[in-house]
Protein backbone atom coordinates (compact mmCIF):
# COMPACT_ATOMS: atom_id res chain seq x y z
CA UNK A 1 0.00 0.00 0.00
CA UNK A 2 1.34 3.44 -0.87
CA UNK A 3 1.98 6.16 1.69
CA UNK A 4 -0.85 8.18 0.20
CA UNK A 5 -3.28 5.30 0.59
CA UNK A 6 -2.26 4.74 4.20
CA UNK A 7 -2.79 8.40 4.98
CA UNK A 8 -6.21 8.33 3.33
CA UNK A 9 -7.26 5.21 5.22
CA UNK A 10 -6.14 6.77 8.48
CA UNK A 11 -8.08 9.94 7.73
CA UNK A 12 -11.23 7.97 6.97
CA UNK A 13 -10.87 5.97 10.20
CA UNK A 14 -10.37 9.15 12.21
CA UNK A 15 -13.41 10.75 10.58
CA UNK A 16 -15.59 7.74 11.31
CA UNK A 17 -14.42 7.70 14.93
CA UNK A 18 -15.18 11.42 15.30
CA UNK A 19 -18.65 10.95 13.85
CA UNK A 20 -19.32 8.05 16.21
CA UNK A 21 -18.20 10.07 19.25
CA UNK A 22 -20.37 13.00 18.14
CA UNK A 23 -23.38 10.72 17.63
CA UNK A 24 -22.88 9.25 21.11
CA UNK A 25 -22.69 12.73 22.63
CA UNK A 26 -25.90 13.78 20.88
CA UNK A 27 -27.67 10.64 22.10
CA UNK A 28 -26.44 11.19 25.67
CA UNK A 29 -27.63 14.81 25.60
CA UNK A 30 -31.07 13.84 24.37
CA UNK A 31 -31.35 11.12 27.01
CA UNK A 32 -30.30 13.51 29.78
CA UNK A 33 -32.78 16.19 28.71
CA UNK A 34 -35.61 13.70 28.29
CA UNK A 35 -35.02 12.16 31.72
CA UNK A 36 -35.11 15.60 33.28
CA UNK A 37 -38.32 16.67 31.55
CA UNK A 38 -40.08 13.43 32.47
CA UNK A 39 -38.97 13.52 36.11
CA UNK A 40 -41.24 14.56 38.99
CA UNK A 41 -40.63 17.42 39.39
CA UNK A 42 -39.14 18.25 36.00
CA UNK A 43 -35.66 19.74 35.75
CA UNK A 44 -33.10 20.96 33.23
CA UNK A 45 -29.41 20.97 34.12
CA UNK A 46 -28.01 24.53 34.42
CA UNK A 47 -25.20 23.61 32.03
CA UNK A 48 -27.74 24.08 29.22
CA UNK A 49 -27.91 27.81 30.04
CA UNK A 50 -24.64 28.31 28.22
CA UNK A 51 -25.26 28.27 24.52
CA UNK A 52 -23.90 31.28 22.58
CA UNK A 53 -26.76 33.58 23.60
CA UNK A 54 -26.85 32.28 27.17
CA UNK A 55 -23.15 33.02 27.63
CA UNK A 56 -23.67 36.61 26.45
CA UNK A 57 -26.71 37.04 28.70
CA UNK A 58 -24.76 35.85 31.71
CA UNK A 59 -22.05 38.40 30.96
CA UNK A 60 -24.79 41.05 30.97
CA UNK A 61 -26.12 39.79 34.31
CA UNK A 62 -22.71 40.44 35.85
CA UNK A 63 -23.14 44.18 35.18
CA UNK A 64 -26.61 44.49 36.74
CA UNK A 65 -26.93 46.69 39.84
CA UNK A 66 -28.84 43.98 41.72
CA UNK A 67 -26.25 41.30 40.94
CA UNK A 68 -23.70 42.19 43.60
CA UNK A 69 -21.64 38.99 43.24
CA UNK A 70 -19.39 39.98 40.34
CA UNK A 71 -18.57 43.53 41.41
CA UNK A 72 -18.06 42.48 45.04
CA UNK A 73 -15.71 39.67 44.05
CA UNK A 74 -13.89 42.01 41.65
CA UNK A 75 -13.40 44.57 44.42
CA UNK A 76 -11.91 41.91 46.69
CA UNK A 77 -9.44 40.85 43.99
CA UNK A 78 -8.51 44.49 43.36
CA UNK A 79 -8.08 45.41 47.03
CA UNK A 80 -6.09 42.31 47.92
CA UNK A 81 -4.23 41.52 44.69
CA UNK A 82 -0.80 41.87 46.29
CA UNK A 83 -1.72 39.45 49.07
CA UNK A 84 -3.13 37.03 46.51
CA UNK A 85 0.06 37.34 44.47
CA UNK A 86 2.06 36.53 47.59
CA UNK A 87 0.10 33.27 47.94
CA UNK A 88 0.44 32.35 44.25
CA UNK A 89 4.04 32.55 43.09
CA UNK A 90 4.83 33.39 39.43
CA UNK A 91 5.19 30.56 36.96
CA UNK A 92 2.18 28.50 38.01
CA UNK A 93 -0.31 26.73 35.77
CA UNK A 94 -3.58 28.59 36.24
CA UNK A 95 -6.57 26.33 35.52
CA UNK A 96 -9.69 28.46 35.12
CA UNK A 97 -12.86 26.43 35.77
CA UNK A 98 -15.94 27.70 33.93
CA UNK A 99 -13.82 30.42 32.35
CA UNK A 100 -16.50 32.07 30.20
CA UNK A 101 -14.91 35.14 28.60
CA UNK A 102 -11.71 34.71 30.69
CA UNK A 103 -11.98 38.30 31.98
CA UNK A 104 -11.63 37.45 35.68
CA UNK A 105 -8.44 35.47 35.17
CA UNK A 106 -7.02 38.10 32.82
CA UNK A 107 -7.26 40.73 35.55
CA UNK A 108 -4.97 38.58 37.71
CA UNK A 109 -2.34 37.88 35.04
CA UNK A 110 -0.22 40.98 35.79
CA UNK A 111 0.02 40.18 39.51
CA UNK A 112 0.30 36.38 39.57
CA UNK A 113 2.22 35.89 36.29
CA UNK A 114 1.15 32.36 35.27
CA UNK A 115 3.37 30.44 32.86
CA UNK A 116 0.42 28.47 31.47
CA UNK A 117 -3.25 29.41 31.39
CA UNK A 118 -5.79 26.60 30.97
CA UNK A 119 -9.37 27.92 30.68
CA UNK A 120 -12.12 25.30 30.82
CA UNK A 121 -15.73 25.82 29.78
CA UNK A 122 -18.65 23.86 28.36
CA UNK A 123 -19.21 26.45 25.60
CA UNK A 124 -16.06 25.88 23.54
CA UNK A 125 -16.97 28.31 20.73
CA UNK A 126 -17.39 31.20 23.14
CA UNK A 127 -14.23 30.19 25.01
CA UNK A 128 -12.08 29.87 21.88
CA UNK A 129 -12.93 33.40 20.75
CA UNK A 130 -12.04 34.77 24.19
CA UNK A 131 -8.72 32.92 24.32
CA UNK A 132 -7.70 34.10 20.84
CA UNK A 133 -8.17 37.71 21.91
CA UNK A 134 -6.46 37.13 25.24
CA UNK A 135 -3.44 35.51 23.62
CA UNK A 136 -2.82 38.69 21.65
CA UNK A 137 -2.71 40.70 24.89
CA UNK A 138 -0.48 38.21 26.72
CA UNK A 139 1.66 36.47 24.07
CA UNK A 140 4.21 35.35 26.67
CA UNK A 141 1.66 33.14 28.48
CA UNK A 142 1.03 29.69 27.08
CA UNK A 143 -2.73 29.09 26.69
CA UNK A 144 -4.68 25.86 26.26
CA UNK A 145 -8.49 26.03 26.00
CA UNK A 146 -10.41 22.90 27.02
CA UNK A 147 -14.07 21.99 26.70
CA UNK A 148 -15.31 20.06 29.72
CA UNK A 149 -18.66 19.48 31.39
CA UNK A 150 -17.79 20.20 35.02
CA UNK A 151 -21.04 18.64 36.19
CA UNK A 152 -19.65 15.26 35.07
CA UNK A 153 -16.38 13.50 35.98
CA UNK A 154 -13.59 15.25 34.09
CA UNK A 155 -9.84 15.00 33.64
CA UNK A 156 -6.93 17.08 32.37
CA UNK A 157 -4.80 16.11 29.37
CA UNK A 158 -1.44 14.55 30.13
CA UNK A 159 0.46 17.51 28.67
CA UNK A 160 -0.88 19.93 31.31
CA UNK A 161 1.91 20.44 33.85
CA UNK A 162 1.28 18.56 37.09
CA UNK A 163 3.47 20.79 39.21
CA UNK A 164 2.23 24.05 40.74
CA UNK A 165 -1.33 23.84 39.49
CA UNK A 166 -3.60 26.58 40.79
CA UNK A 167 -7.29 26.00 40.20
CA UNK A 168 -9.29 29.20 39.80
CA UNK A 169 -13.04 28.91 40.47
CA UNK A 170 -14.57 32.39 40.87
CA UNK A 171 -18.16 33.61 40.77
CA UNK A 172 -19.41 31.32 43.53
CA UNK A 173 -19.99 28.69 40.84
CA UNK A 174 -19.42 26.02 43.49
CA UNK A 175 -22.85 27.09 44.76
CA UNK A 176 -24.52 25.51 41.74
CA UNK A 177 -23.63 22.06 43.05
CA UNK A 178 -25.61 20.12 45.64
CA UNK A 179 -23.43 19.89 48.79
CA UNK A 180 -22.58 16.23 48.19
CA UNK A 181 -21.58 16.98 44.59
CA UNK A 182 -19.60 20.04 45.73
CA UNK A 183 -17.71 17.80 48.15
CA UNK A 184 -16.83 15.33 45.38
CA UNK A 185 -15.87 18.20 43.06
CA UNK A 186 -13.48 19.68 45.63
CA UNK A 187 -12.00 16.23 46.29
CA UNK A 188 -11.25 15.89 42.59
CA UNK A 189 -9.56 19.29 42.50
CA UNK A 190 -7.49 18.34 45.54
CA UNK A 191 -6.33 15.19 43.73
CA UNK A 192 -5.45 17.13 40.57
CA UNK A 193 -3.47 19.64 42.65
CA UNK A 194 -0.88 16.95 43.43
CA UNK A 195 1.50 17.94 46.24
CA UNK A 196 2.19 21.62 45.59
CA UNK A 197 -0.98 23.09 44.11
CA UNK A 198 -3.79 25.22 45.41
CA UNK A 199 -7.30 26.54 44.89
CA UNK A 200 -8.40 30.16 44.52
CA UNK A 201 -12.18 30.20 44.88
CA UNK A 202 -14.99 32.71 45.35
CA UNK A 203 -18.04 31.91 47.48
CA UNK A 204 -21.24 33.81 48.11
CA UNK A 205 -22.08 34.15 51.79
CA UNK A 206 -25.46 34.03 53.54
CA UNK A 207 -27.02 37.48 53.86
CA UNK A 208 -30.34 39.38 53.91
CA UNK A 209 -33.00 37.53 51.90
CA UNK A 210 -34.10 40.68 50.10
CA UNK A 211 -30.60 41.15 48.69
CA UNK A 212 -30.46 37.55 47.51
CA UNK A 213 -33.92 37.60 45.94
CA UNK A 214 -33.23 40.87 44.11
CA UNK A 215 -29.98 39.50 42.68
CA UNK A 216 -31.90 36.76 40.85
CA UNK A 217 -34.95 38.86 39.93
CA UNK A 218 -33.42 41.99 38.37
CA UNK A 219 -35.66 44.85 37.27
CA UNK A 220 -34.51 44.71 33.62
CA UNK A 221 -35.43 41.05 33.31
CA UNK A 222 -32.00 39.93 32.08
CA UNK A 223 -31.92 36.98 34.49
CA UNK A 224 -35.41 36.03 33.32
CA UNK A 225 -34.23 36.09 29.70
CA UNK A 226 -31.19 34.01 30.67
CA UNK A 227 -33.40 31.46 32.39
CA UNK A 228 -35.98 31.32 29.59
CA UNK A 229 -33.30 30.98 26.90
CA UNK A 230 -32.53 27.49 28.19
CA UNK A 231 -35.78 26.40 26.51
CA UNK A 232 -34.48 27.55 23.13
CA UNK A 233 -31.36 25.49 23.73
CA UNK A 234 -33.45 22.46 24.70
CA UNK A 235 -35.56 22.86 21.55
CA UNK A 236 -32.44 22.68 19.40
CA UNK A 237 -30.96 19.74 21.28
CA UNK A 238 -34.12 17.69 21.77
CA UNK A 239 -36.41 18.82 18.97
CA UNK A 240 -39.06 19.95 21.48
CA UNK A 241 -41.75 22.62 21.02
CA UNK A 242 -41.23 24.95 23.99
CA UNK A 243 -42.64 28.44 23.43
CA UNK A 244 -40.91 30.97 25.69
CA UNK A 245 -44.02 33.17 25.86
CA UNK A 246 -45.80 30.35 27.71
CA UNK A 247 -43.32 30.31 30.60
CA UNK A 248 -42.20 32.76 33.29
CA UNK A 249 -39.03 33.06 35.35
CA UNK A 250 -39.31 32.34 39.08
CA UNK A 251 -36.51 32.57 41.68
CA UNK A 252 -36.48 32.68 45.49
CA UNK A 253 -34.21 32.07 48.46
CA UNK A 254 -35.00 28.81 50.25
CA UNK A 255 -33.76 29.52 53.77
CA UNK A 256 -34.06 25.94 54.99
CA UNK A 257 -31.72 24.75 52.21
CA UNK A 258 -29.55 27.90 52.20
CA UNK A 259 -29.92 28.28 48.44
CA UNK A 260 -31.53 30.40 45.75
CA UNK A 261 -33.70 28.21 43.54
CA UNK A 262 -34.57 29.07 39.93
CA UNK A 263 -37.49 27.68 37.99
CA UNK A 264 -39.51 28.15 34.82
CA UNK A 265 -43.24 28.23 35.56
CA UNK A 266 -45.96 27.33 33.06
CA UNK A 267 -48.34 30.25 32.41
CA UNK A 268 -51.07 27.85 31.23
CA UNK A 269 -51.73 24.14 30.67
CA UNK A 270 -49.23 22.90 28.10
CA UNK A 271 -48.43 19.83 26.03
CA UNK A 272 -44.70 19.69 25.32
CA UNK A 273 -43.68 17.24 22.61
CA UNK A 274 -40.39 15.97 21.20
CA UNK A 275 -39.55 13.01 18.94
CA UNK A 276 -40.70 9.86 20.67
CA UNK A 277 -42.21 11.41 23.78
CA UNK A 278 -44.23 14.20 25.39
CA UNK A 279 -45.05 15.76 28.76
CA UNK A 280 -48.11 17.66 29.94
CA UNK A 281 -47.59 20.62 32.27
CA UNK A 282 -50.45 22.19 34.19
CA UNK A 283 -50.65 25.92 34.82
CA UNK A 284 -48.25 26.88 37.61
CA UNK A 285 -46.13 23.71 37.29
CA UNK A 286 -42.40 24.39 37.36
CA UNK A 287 -39.22 23.13 35.76
CA UNK A 288 -36.24 23.45 38.08
CA UNK A 289 -33.20 24.97 36.33
CA UNK A 290 -30.67 25.96 39.00
CA UNK A 291 -29.69 26.06 42.65
CA UNK A 292 -27.22 28.58 44.04
CA UNK A 293 -26.09 27.58 47.52
CA UNK A 294 -24.92 30.25 49.96
CA UNK A 295 -22.34 29.37 52.59
CA UNK A 296 -21.15 30.60 55.94
CA UNK A 297 -17.39 31.19 55.91
CA UNK A 298 -16.63 28.69 58.74
CA UNK A 299 -18.66 25.93 57.05
CA UNK A 300 -16.82 26.33 53.75
CA UNK A 301 -13.41 26.43 55.38
CA UNK A 302 -14.30 23.19 57.17
CA UNK A 303 -15.36 21.73 53.83
CA UNK A 304 -11.98 22.56 52.30
CA UNK A 305 -10.16 21.01 55.24
CA UNK A 306 -12.25 17.84 54.97
CA UNK A 307 -11.08 17.17 51.38
CA UNK A 308 -7.38 17.69 52.09
CA UNK A 309 -6.65 21.39 51.77
CA UNK A 310 -4.52 22.78 54.55
CA UNK A 311 -3.54 26.40 55.14
CA UNK A 312 -6.18 28.83 53.92
CA UNK A 313 -6.13 32.60 53.49
CA UNK A 314 -9.35 34.47 52.88
CA UNK A 315 -10.55 37.97 52.11
CA UNK A 316 -14.06 39.46 52.34
CA UNK A 317 -15.74 42.74 51.41
CA UNK A 318 -16.70 45.33 54.01
CA UNK A 319 -20.24 43.92 54.32
CA UNK A 320 -19.05 40.28 54.50
CA UNK A 321 -21.33 39.44 51.60
CA UNK A 322 -18.70 37.48 49.72
CA UNK A 323 -15.38 35.73 50.27
CA UNK A 324 -12.35 34.85 48.17
CA UNK A 325 -10.28 31.98 49.56
CA UNK A 326 -6.87 30.61 48.67
CA UNK A 327 -6.31 27.10 49.97
CA UNK A 328 -3.04 25.15 49.76
CA UNK A 329 -2.90 21.40 49.68
CA UNK A 330 -2.29 19.84 53.08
Amino acid sequence: MSIGATSSATSVATLLHSETVEDDEIADTKQELEQGLLAQPAFISPKYFYDALGSVLFEAICFLPEYYLTRTETSIFKCHQNEIAHCIQPGSTLIDLGAGNCAKAAQLFPVIGPAHYVPIDISIEHLTDAVCQLQQRFPHIKMTALDRDLSQPWTLPAHIEKSRRVFFYPGSSIGNFHPEVALAFLKQIRTLCANNGGLLIGIDLIKEHTILNSAYNDSLGVTAAFNLNVLNHVNRKLGSNFNLDQWRHFAWFNESQSRVEMYLEARTDLDICWPGNRRNFVKGERIHTENSYKYSLPSFLNLLESVGFGATTYWTDEHTWYAVIYAKVA
